[in-house]
């Protein structure tokens, strides 16, 4: 690291004396000469790339930070504990891993609820989710065999307001995949109650509504992620639904 400071600031020192005749060229974007000290230049390195913060689980604030995702990954899977009958091919976990907040990263999924395992009902899959501090993966099958779903930030839970964090997205496989991140124009991630679970909102239709008995669904376009309809039909049947959690 000394080493690579030491020629950057060669290289200012080369510019500045450029700019001593005349011919000052602009430093390079990831280079900043915070002051002088007896004619030398002190020199910071700002990498291209700069990290961004990692959002907390807590929905506070979260219109004012910008989550964290592992970009650009390879050969890295989402490693699940139980067999799946929704994610059945690496194509699913690979895409679904690359958009991932970067907190997971390297943690199991388990299974915390299936249709198949545990029947069709939104108050059993809000009991199987009580006590957990964990993001949560939503995936639907329709009846027209389109995989789509979610990736909340907090477990799925009653409430009277919306919670969550921008961590939040939705996604589809329908037919190539595509996730839709928070657009940053409202706050409504999730919401849900006795009768209902509502994923993103605030234009007239929810990006992901599943009715009690998860079995009638709806996916409309929506302000939250400026998503297109995730399913084929904007109205659609589910064939089964699994929802997937990180060990802490």
């Amino acid at each position: 690291m000394w080493l690579r400071e030491n020629v950057v600031v060669h290289r200012v020192q080369s510019l500045i004396e450029r700019e001593k005749s005349g011919n000052m060229k602009l430093l390079p974007g990831n280079i900043k000469v915070l002051f002088f000290a007896r004619g030398e230049p002190h020199v910071e390195i700002i990498t291209v790339k700069e990290p961004k913060r990692r959002l907390s689980l807590s929905s506070e604030d979260s219109e004012l930070e910008e989550p964290e995702y592992r970009k650009e990954v390879e050969d890295d899977l989402i490693v699940l504990d139980d067999h799946s009958q929704l994610l059945d091919d690496d194509y699913h976990l690979k895409m679904l891993a690359a958009h991932m907040p970067a907190r997971t990263q390297g943690c199991p999924w388990q299974l915390v609820y299936s249709t198949a395992v545990h029947g069709s009902s939104l108050k059993t899959l809000y009991r199987n989710m009580v006590g957990l501090d964990s993001p949560v993966l939503l995936v639907i099958k329709d009846m027209h065999n389109k995989v789509f779903g979610a990736f909340s930030s907090d477990p799925f839970r009653v409430s009277t307001s919306c919670y969550g964090t921008g961590e939040t997205f939705l996604f589809s496989f329908n037919p190539k995949f595509q996730a839709y991140r928070w657009s940053g124009e409202n706050s409504y991630f999730v919401s849900g109650d006795l009768e209902s679970l509502q994923i993103g909102g605030g234009g007239g239709g929810f990006g992901l509504w599943l009715d009690a008995d998860l079995y009638h669904g709806s996916s409309f376009s929506c302000p939250t992620f400026r998503n297109a309809s995730l399913s084929t039909l904007e109205d659609f049947i589910v064939q089964d639904l699994e929802v997937w959690t990180v060990h802490n």
